[in-house]
C-alpha cells in the first residue's frame, strides 16, 4: 500500500479511542482514565457534563469515584475540580482570589460587569421564583422592574425566556441560565439556600426586598457588584 493511500480521509472518521483499555492491569487502567477526564476538564472552556466524560472512559467505569480521586488529588493544588451548572469544571481556590485580583485585577472565574443591587435583587427573585413574569416582578416589588433592567440580565446570560405564562396575553417568563448557575458556584438550583429557612432564620424577608436592602447570608460570591455599587432602585420609571 503506498503512502498517499494510507493517508486518513478529510472526512474519513478518527480512529475509535479504546476506552475499556483492557490490556493495562487494573490499577494502569484506573490512572489511565483518570488522567483523561481531568485532560478533558482541563482542555474545555466550560462545565463538562458526565456523558461527554462517558466517552473517554470504560463501561464499568465510575465517574463519581474517578473525580474523588481527581479532587483527592489535587487537594494541596491551588485549584480544584469542582461540580458546576450539571458539569465538572477546575476553578481557582478561594483563598487565592485576592492574590489573583491583584495580579490581573480581576477575580477568579468572574463574568461580565459588576450588578447593581437593582440587578442582584431582581436577580435572586427569578432565581428563587421562577419561571416569573416581569409583571409579576413588578407586583413582588410593588412597583415597575424595566425592560432594561432585564435586559442588563440578559445581556450577561444570567437569565433567559421561560415558557409563556397562562395569563392574558401569554408574556415570557424568565428563568435562570447554566451561565447563572456557574458564575454563583452551584451545581443545580437545588443548592440555593431554602427559601423559607432563610425567612424563618430571619435572614430574609419580603418587606427587606422592598425595602431594597440585600439580605446577608444568601451565598452570593464576594466581589460580585453589592459592596461600593451606587444605590439604585429596583424600579425605573421606562413604561411598558
Amino acid at each position: 500500500m503506498s503512502e498517499a493511500s494510507a493517508r486518513r480521509k478529510p472526512n474519513e472518521q478518527p480512529a475509535l479511542l479504546d476506552t475499556e483499555l483492557e490490556h493495562l492491569p487494573a490499577e494502569l487502567r484506573w490512572r489511565e482514565w483518570m488522567g483523561r477526564v481531568e485532560a478533558v476538564v482541563f482542555a474545555a472552556s466550560e462545565p463538562v457534563p458526565r456523558e461527554v466524560l462517558a466517552r473517554v472512559v470504560g463501561k464499568s467505569c465510575n465517574l463519581e469515584l474517578v473525580i474523588d480521586d481527581i479532587r483527592a488529588e489535587l487537594a494541596g493544588r491551588p485549584y480544584e475540580l469542582v461540580a458546576v451548572a450539571g458539569g465538572w469544571q477546575h476553578r481557582t481556590k478561594k483563598v487565592f482570589g485576592d492574590a489573583i485580583h491583584a495580579a490581573f485585577g480581576t477575580a477568579a472565574a468572574e463574568g461580565g460587569k459588576e450588578l447593581s443591587q437593582a440587578e442582584a435583587l431582581v436577580l435572586m427573585c427569578i432565581a428563587y421564583f421562577q419561571p416569573i413574569t416581569r409583571g409579576e416582578l413588578s407586583s413582588f416589588f410593588g412597583k415597575e422592574v424595566s425592560r432594561g433592567l432585564i435586559g442588563v440580565l440578559r445581556a450577561q446570560e444570567l437569565i433567559a425566556s421561560g415558557p409563556r405564562s397562562p395569563q392574558p396575553g401569554a408574556p415570557y417568563t424568565f428563568v435562570t441560565t447554566k451561565t447563572f448557575l456557574s458564575q454563583f458556584g452551584l451545581d443545580t438550583l437545588r443548592q440555593l439556600p431554602d427559601f423559607e429557612a432563610l425567612e424563618d432564620a430571619g435572614l430574609l424577608s419580603k418587606e427587606r426586598l422592598l425595602a431594597g436592602n440585600i439580605p446577608a447570608g444568601l451565598g452570593w460570591e464576594e466581589g460580585d457588584g453589592e459592596e461600593g455599587e451606587p444605590t439604585q432602585s429596583v424600579v425605573e420609571d421606562e413604561a411598558l
